[in-house]
């Protein structure tokens, strides 16, 4: 599990940075979920990483912060079905109508969640 956790953590920072440089791009990316399919993807990447985090948070550096982002993270995975592909395309036009540098801020926030990620769980890994 840590070992997901760190690589979700990385995809997620990786993601961000993406979008902190080319926020177009990011855009094409979060575009490719805009179906049931992919609605119900984006609600398992959730739900994992969220039991992940929590299956990790006593071996991490900050163990209360790494179970509340957890938990966070896997009740927005239970109920991201719940908001619809209808809501979630409003959103997505909402958002790609902001200028540049709301979507490179809200990116920016995606990078540093990532990398804060990445780095309460790597105490875990014994070199």
């Amino acid at each position: 599990m840590l070992l997901l956790a760190l690589l979700f953590s990385i995809l997620i920072a990786s993601i961000g940075a993406i979008g902190f440089v080319s926020p177009a791009k990011l855009f094409h990316i979060v575009r490719r979920f805009q179906s049931s399919a992919g609605l119900y993807a984006a609600a398992g990447f959730r739900v994992v990483f969220g039991l992940s985090l929590l299956f990790t948070a006593d071996r991490s550096r900050a163990p209360e912060v790494t179970r509340i982002v957890g938990i966070i993270v896997l009740v927005s995975g239970l109920i991201t079905p719940l908001f619809g592909v209808d809501r979630f395309r409003r959103i997505l036009d909402w958002w790609s109508t902001r200028p540049p540098s709301f979507q490179r801020a809200w990116a920016g926030f995606a990078l540093a969640f990532g990398l804060l990620c990445a780095y309460t769980v790597t105490p875990c890994f014994q070199f």
